[in-house]
């Protein structure tokens, strides 16, 4: 074991059974929706500040070698990138991961292409806030929620795993009866649906305030560097301005953790 794995080892152990080492990667800004909530400000005008395929391959050799538990890959919409395909397959034999999406693209070339390249380790995460559409569109726009449930469907029938990720909202919080009770007609389980609070970070004016003192720590890159949380790539949560190597930000992150844990400020919260 490495003095980094080892590292991490130890802090697995002095925080919450459910804390684990995660890798978020934000491949791209750019999104085909514009959810008027969005923690990344996505939108179809955002600039793509692609991460880019050769990033992502050291990314992941370095989170393997460092003995992350997971890999996510997020944006923006990972599936406008005509690399995703060729991240996925890279990290398929390294990592289990995670691809999150909110499902629209998937159909066509786009979804033949990812049958392709479909192995076990591999979980799509589809962005579904409700069980009927008035739950989903009012932050994620008209028509979006039953073009994400034809493309959950599309990938269920494929084989794919997926799981669905909620953000609980005004709109739905008084109406996830209906939403697991829809989860379950889906054939989805419980262990792959969660929900997670609205957070007042990026286009989102209202939810809750984030900072490192509060957030467990799930390490997040882009192309501007590393950050303690996929919630919010603001300049407060940076932890690094390089991306390489890995282990200096992750030993950050892990000096920050025990500064927390010394001055003994609010417990951390997990939305993951």
């Amino acid at each position: 074991m490495n003095a980094i794995t080892q590292t991490m080892t130890q802090a697995a152990t002095a925080t919450p059974p459910a804390f684990q080492w995660k890798l978020w990667l934000y491949t791209n800004y750019d999104c085909n929706l514009r959810c008027s909530y969005c923690v990344a400000r996505s939108s179809p005008n955002a600039p793509r500040r692609a991460l880019g395929l050769a990033n992502v391959e050291r990314l992941v050799d370095e989170a393997a070698e460092l003995g992350f538990d997971a890999l996510f890959f997020t944006g923006g919409e990972p599936f406008l990138l005509k690399e995703i395909y060729e991240m996925l397959a890279y990290a398929s034999a390294r990592l289990k991961k995670t691809v999150l999406t909110n499902g629209m693209l998937l159909h066509g070339q786009r979804l033949e292409q990812l049958c392709e390249i479909a192995n076990d380790n591999l979980i799509v995460q589809v962005s579904l806030d409700g069980g009927a559409a008035e739950e989903h569109d009012v932050y994620r726009g008209r028509g979006s929620w039953r073009k994400t449930v034809e493309g959950i469907c599309r990938l269920q029938e494929r084989g794919f795993r997926v799981r669905l990720g909620a953000t609980e909202t005004p709109a739905n919080s008084a109406h996830l009866d209906r939403l697991h009770a829809f989860r379950r007609s889906l054939g989805i389980p419980a262990e792959d649906q969660f929900i997670r609070p609205l957070a007042k970070r990026g286009y989102s004016k209202e939810g809750l305030e984030l900072a490192l003192t509060n957030l467990l720590p799930e390490v997040t890159v882009n192309l501007d560097g590393v950050f303690w949380h996929p919630l919010s790539t603001d300049a407060d949560m940076q932890v690094s301005r390089k991306l390489f190597p890995l282990r200096d930000a992750v030993m950050r992150i892990q000096q920050q953790l025990d500064e927390i844990a010394r001055t003994g400020n609010a417990p951390l919260m997990t939305f993951t």
